[in-house]
């Protein structure tokens, strides 16, 4: 089981041929992966998002499943934060992987390889 950092997902969208290469195996392997709530945010918040480029961030998100940002999770998000200096999103989408026991998937290690006990996989 999976939760994807935002990064994963944009260079995913890109096409980047690391990136793409790993993400399509999960995909097509049925394994749940998850994303947080932060990430969807993230993913939708451009302000220069094309309509092609949104239909692609929906369609991709149908494919996995949205975990909300709780209260258990926003605690263990705060504690990320706290503990590890982490920035909010950060530290939401890192409590989301501890929550739901998953391998975070990123491109960007250096944010989260100070969390013990999260398992992260670079891509």
């Amino acid at each position: 089981m999976y939760t994807l950092d935002t990064n994963a997902i944009i260079y995913y969208l890109k096409g980047d041929e690391a990136v793409s290469s790993i993400l399509t195996q999960i995909f097509s392997s049925n394994i749940p992966v998850y994303i947080s709530t932060i990430t969807q945010v993230e993913l939708l918040g451009f302000s220069n998002i094309a309509a092609k480029e949104l239909e692609q961030i929906e369609d991709l998100l149908k494919t996995m499943a949205t975990i909300p940002l709780d209260s258990n999770i926003a605690r263990i998000a705060g504690f990320l934060r706290r503990t590890y200096r982490l920035q909010i999103a950060d530290s939401a989408i890192a409590a989301t992987a501890l929550f739901t026991g998953t391998k975070l998937i990123t491109r960007d290690i250096r944010h989260f390889i100070k969390v013990p006990n999260l398992s992260v996989q670079k891509i």
